[in-house]
């Protein structure tokens, strides 16, 4: 099935003949601007749909769009695509282009990832590829994180960006974590503030020691544990970053702990559209 997009102005909402095989080939196309990516759980909920609008109209700010946004003209659109498309579950990603008052609605069928990503865990790369703005979520960003994507092993689930210290500071599309010497360690600036990420965090306080300081490559070797969050991910594991190895080379047990913990938040959480 491809992806649908409808067209959201100050008096209505309709579907365009704009389509593609994926929500970043559709993005391709679409006007520059800001964006998130939702997912939807049981037909009409969103984890964190509230910190996805405020975290969209922070991202238009920071890029200088002139047009302010209305959240609750947005949930209302996204009620009324969410039952036109009449699926159980959904990926839909908000496109807020810089220089025009509307809003492109994205929708496609959300597929889980297999479950031996999570019982198993999934090998990253890394690259030096990073965001002109760090705190916002543009799609000029996509293209370029893409051709990337497109240089690599299909089996690399994920591409890390590293700075100039070589310190891991976060995926393309995910946030990453890393325990070192029993402590949870997670970049604290220079990264897009994920909305699982908050989630995650709050969940993990509880758990083990947090430090809002990134990891170095030379670390990897006595990381115990790692793992990316995103929307769709969720919490997933990660067994292998280039070439080395993460602790015994399967998910650990924070990792499993925190997925666990975030599936119960969202099923007493995520926000009714």
């Amino acid at each position: 099935m491809s992806v649908h997009v409808y067209r959201l102005n100050s008096q209505a909402l309709r579907l365009t003949d704009a389509t593609g095989p994926t929500l970043d080939a559709v993005s391709l196309r679409l006007p520059n601007g800001a964006y998130t990516t939702l997912r939807t759980y049981h037909t009409d909920r969103i984890s964190g749909l509230s910190a996805h609008l405020q975290r969209l109209i922070e991202s238009s700010q920071l890029l200088q769009r002139p047009y302010p946004l209305d959240p609750a003209a947005i949930r209302s659109a996204l009620r009324d695509v969410i039952a036109r498309e009449q699926l159980p579950a959904l990926r839909i990603r908000l496109t807020v282009p810089l220089d025009e008052a509307v809003i492109f609605i994205s929708v496609d069928p959300f597929e889980v990832y297999p479950p031996e990503f999570y019982q198993r865990g999934v090998r990253c790369a890394t690259t030096r590829l990073s965001r002109h703005t760090p705190r916002a979520k543009a799609t000029d960003f996509i293209a370029s994180s893409r051709e990337s994507k497109a240089a690599i092993d299909p089996d690399i689930h994920e591409l890390l960006m590293i700075d100039r210290q070589k310190q891991i500071l976060e995926g393309t599309t995910s946030n990453f974590y890393a325990v070192l010497n029993g402590v949870l360690r997670t970049a604290g600036e220079g990264v897009l503030e994920g909305i699982t990420r908050r989630i995650v965090l709050q969940e993990a306080a509880a758990i083990i020691p947090l430090d809002y300081r990134p990891i170095r490559l030379s670390d990897l070797s006595q990381t115990t544990e790692a793992f990316v969050t995103s929307s769709s991910r969720e919490v997933m594991p990660v067994i292998q970053i280039d070439d080395q190895s993460i602790g015994a080379r399967q998910p650990g047990s924070i990792t499993l702990t925190l997925l666990e913990k975030y599936r119960a938040y969202l099923a007493q959480n995520a926000e009714i559209v």
